[in-house]
């Protein structure tokens, strides 16, 4: 048996009997638990949080959305009852927490759905001063955003080292849930890397690696700060997983190891700049590991090497297995994704790979990423003149699929079918398109009518080409 053990119980005893005290009649005096039992202080987060708090904000916004009515778009009938010939428009509102982390330059760090679209956005400290907010930078890819206030006298909070959190690590959430004003829940990091959430396409997925935890998280906590008992931030709170729309105990967080990168570009340059290593991976399943004769399902395979990329450049083939990434296990193709998305312009990897069973060790760099584009014509002759796409990043990130169409000749088959560059083709009569490839293979196909499915600022609808 623990030696702690007695003494915990005997602290225990002495608590039981100091609230049991509280509750006889008469005791007026002992009501309150005291400020210590058996010589030992009473536990308490309330030192922590009187740092932490002043640095979580509440955050309001307004945007205003434009409005469909039938009756308005009709021109007769504005004419008719003397309707202005004006866009209808109606506000919306909404909550959310952010978190300062310059109080020197009054930098707020909050999510990106929580300001990114907002016409107008004003930031309630905890000591009631309001202040209006200028968006710096947001990035949907990592649903992070950087708002500024000319506020004096701020409180900010320090940036944990995220990656030295373990599972079981007590850490506690600071937010404005459901407007009902500044709220505190705690809990314990209940797992990390989360991947793959807020999507069925992977690719659609953007950056991720959440923290995840048992802290109640809800309505208005987005954007407020997940802190450790030290009061340091390690994470951004910024989704829950839950059939009724409350907390159930499975919340995520964005960790600093991820925050802080996307934070310093949008603070340099309004954006994240992203490069790309110019390789296609997957997952290693025992089928392809014993394909490939290896042990294990570790590491990543890459599948393709793209031309004249830094890839190919660093000598890596298809084939390759990549087993660590700066000298670290690479256990998913997430975290290869994340390294691409997250790191500076310019920066080189170490990858260790393992080809024809010997270990190697190359060094790739992050260059400018490149959409991939095919010109339509090389795919069926009535698509002449048209530039297809694919999406970046952030559009996949926003919920967008399909395949851009970044240019129309003037005067082709296209342009006169009502094909407009910045369409979105979504689909080839019933079939669904999501990538470049899925277009490429279906051009294989000979269509004898081809009616294109393509989503514009109106909607979805059908262009037919002959």
């Amino acid at each position: 048996m623990s030696p702690r053990l007695p003494r915990l119980s005997h602290w225990l005893t002495g608590l039981l009997a100091a609230i049991v005290i509280g509750l006889v009649p008469g005791t007026s005096s002992a009501a309150a638990l005291p400020a210590a039992v058996d010589g030992q202080p009473m536990p308490s987060l309330a030192p922590m949080l009187e740092r932490v708090t002043p640095a979580v904000v509440n955050i309001s916004t307004k945007t205003r959305v434009a409005v469909s009515n039938p009756y308005f778009s009709d021109p007769v009938l504005r004419q008719l009852f003397g309707l202005p010939d004006t866009p209808q428009e109606r506000t919306e509102q909404s909550l959310g927490s952010g978190v300062i982390v310059d109080a020197a330059k009054g930098y707020v760090l909050t999510n990106n759905h929580v300001v990114g679209s907002a016409d107008d956005i004003t930031v309630t400290l905890q000591d009631g001063r309001n202040f209006k907010a200028k968006l710096i930078g947001t990035d949907p890819a990592t649903d992070v955003a950087v708002v500024q206030i000319p506020a004096q006298n701020l409180q900010a909070l320090p940036l944990a080292d995220s990656t030295k959190l373990r599972v079981g690590d007590y850490v506690v959430a600071v937010g404005d849930p459901f407007g009902l004003g500044q709220t505190v829940t705690s809990g314990i990091v209940s797992a990390l890397g989360r991947s793959g959430l807020g999507s069925s396409d992977s690719d659609s997925t953007g950056y991720q690696n959440f923290i995840q935890t048992d802290a109640s998280i809800n309505p208005g906590n987005s954007g407020g700060a997940l802190v450790n008992l030290r009061g340091e931030l390690v994470g951004i709170n910024t989704m829950i997983l839950s059939p009724s729309g409350g907390n159930v105990g499975i919340g995520f967080a964005i960790p600093t190891a991820i925050t802080g990168e996307v934070m310093a570009q949008l603070v340099a340059h309004g954006k994240v700049q992203r490069g790309s290593f110019g390789v296609q991976t997957q997952a290693i399943t025992p089928r392809i590991a014993q394909l490939l004769k290896l042990k294990d399902s570790n590491g990543v395979v890459v599948t393709s090497v793209s031309a004249g990329s830094a890839a190919e450049q660093a000598g890596l083939q298809p084939g390759d297995v990549l087993t660590t990434l700066n000298g670290k296990p690479l256990r998913s193709v997430q975290e290869l994704r994340n390294a691409e998305g997250l790191l500076p312009l310019g920066s080189t990897v170490q990858l260790g790979v393992l080809r024809d069973g010997q270990s190697h060790q190359l060094g790739v760099s992050l260059s400018p990423l490149k959409l991939a584009s095919v010109e339509g014509g090389q795919l069926d002759a009535r698509l002449a003149g048209v530039r297809f796409s694919d999406l970046s990043d952030d559009q996949r990130a926003q919920g967008m699929f399909g395949v851009a169409i970044s240019a129309v000749q003037p005067g082709s088959r296209a342009a006169r079918a009502g094909l407009s560059a910045g369409d979105l083709l979504i689909g080839i009569g019933n079939q669904r398109i999501t990538s470049l490839n899925m277009l490429r293979g279906l051009a294989k196909v000979h269509l004898r009518q081809l009616a294109l499915v393509v989503a514009d600022d109106n909607g979805s609808h059908y262009v037919l080409i002959n």
